[in-house]
């Protein structure tokens, strides 16, 4: 017996989670999530960014900025991108079955 670890999965791994066999709600979780944690993570940095640049150069750039011209268009380029890549993952393995 195999420790739980060392499991070899047919479909390969990204970051130890399986790339296949996932359901549609499970994948349609995933690309929401994606594009969750890319505008919140890009929106973090944007505000950062912001903040040293209103302070070293003396600038006045609302932080409100960040969240539209950041944050919002790399949710939505994450979400499209995620939805084609997990909905194929979710067809192939509904063709494999």
């Amino acid at each position: 017996m195999q420790p739980a670890h060392s499991q070899r999965h047919p479909g390969g791994t990204f970051l130890g989670f399986p790339l296949e066999g996932f359901g549609f709600f499970q994948s349609l979780l995933l690309v929401f999530t994606s594009a969750f944690f890319a505008f919140f993570a890009t929106t973090t940095i944007a505000i950062f960014s912001l903040l040293a640049w209103n302070l070293i150069g003396h600038h006045t750039v609302n932080y409100a900025d960040s969240y539209l011209y950041v944050g919002f268009p790399a949710g939505v380029v994450v979400l499209l991108l995620a939805l084609p890549v997990f909905g194929t993952l979710w067809i192939r393995a509904k063709l494999r079955r």
